[in-house]
């Protein structure tokens, strides 16, 4: 896939412009944002990210259109698991529903400049040492095996963000959404900062498994570039849409843990089939290892996707109507009452 510095300069340029709209449009005036605003430019950011694949498909063949496909799909399944951790640190740190806009925007912006660091990095090492496919293939099983664990923690309360609080003064309460206040001629830091900066250390720590994930299944830096800016472009509005929706995505882990796996084991098998390590096979490519076809990768991955999304919503069915029941009962004054 031949891509043009010019081409890359005017992607690079328009994933910027949207970030800035988003903004100035959207978040630089604190509210809480409805179901319907939610809902269209959710709506409208698939369905660009859809049409950008059949263009890619269009003018570049269906082999570099599947890969991006199921990079998006990957992709977009790691934002929402990124998404949920997003929900528990502003819960720890309760932050108003007004300012989680702009906690949210910032943290996808270093997300999207963390993940763009890790891809050149990436592009350069596949570029010039085979062997990193078994570096990536081994890093995506050791990820896999702590997804599947599903023990995150409590990320606005673990030992980075404990030494923080240990280095900076922090008041204990939000002033509105500024990041430090000054207090009898000393600089303070707010808890508006501290939950921004607990986010970017999830966003690093997602960028180590985001990016070997997606270069598993294509070695274009464009397609991962492009994969991973479509993903992370309205996840500010999925998060108010979906919110409650996440907590019953009770096996979103699991089939995360699948797909991480899987690729794992296709990085390997690519590494095997083109291997230059001397003390394997004599530094030749080994026989029987060959490529997993892209079209079998998308499949695998949607279908996991889809299953772990059905599994859990069959699984917290009864959870929901138990819920909407305790609602109804609250709301409603008993016999004996009236």
């Amino acid at each position: 896939m031949q891509v043009s510095a010019l081409v890359w300069i005017v992607t690079i340029a328009v994933t910027i412009a949207f970030f800035v709209y988003e903004f100035f449009a959207h978040v630089r005036k604190p509210h809480e944002p409805t179901i319907g605003e939610s809902a269209r430019w959710s709506a409208f950011y698939i369905g660009l990210a859809l049409l950008f694949g059949v263009g890619i498909g269009v003018t570049n063949g269906w082999t570099f259109g599947g890969e991006y496909f199921a990079g998006y799909l990957t992709e977009k399944a790691l934002s929402l698991d990124n998404l949920f951790l997003f929900i528990v640190i502003m819960a720890g740190f309760a932050v108003p529903r007004i300012y989680q806009q702009k906690v949210l925007m910032i943290g996808i912006v270093i997300a999207l400049i963390m993940r763009g660091a890790f891809i050149a990095v990436g592009a350069a090492l596949i570029e010039n040492f085979s062997w990193v496919f078994y570096v990536f293939g081994a890093l995506l099983l050791v990820l896999a095996i702590q997804q599947l664990k599903g023990d995150h923690g409590d990320p606005s309360n673990n030992a980075f963000m404990r030494f923080v609080r240990r280095v900076l003064p922090v008041t204990d309460e939000f002033h509105e959404d500024r990041l430090t206040v000054r207090r009898d001629g000393k600089r303070f830091v707010t808890p508006m900062l501290l939950t921004i900066v607990a986010i970017g250390f999830i966003d690093l720590l997602f960028a180590l498994d985001s990016i070997p994930a997606i270069y598993g299944l294509t070695d274009e830096a464009y397609i991962v570039f492009t994969a991973n800016a479509f993903a992370l472009m309205g996840l500010r509005q999925l998060f108010f849409l979906i919110g409650g929706l996440l907590e019953r995505l009770v096996f979103l882990g699991q089939g995360l843990a699948a797909i991480l796996g899987f690729i794992a084991v296709k990085l390997v098998l690519h590494a095997l089939h083109v291997n230059e390590v001397p003390f394997i096979n004599g530094g030749e490519p080994v026989p029987w290892a060959f490529d997993i076809p892209i079209w079998f990768s998308l499949t695998f991955i949607g279908a996991t996707i889809a299953v772990a999304t059905v599994a859990s919503l069959i699984a917290t069915r009864g959870t929901r109507a138990a819920e909407r029941a305790d609602r109804a009962s609250v709301e409603s004054p008993s016999d004996a009452e009236v």
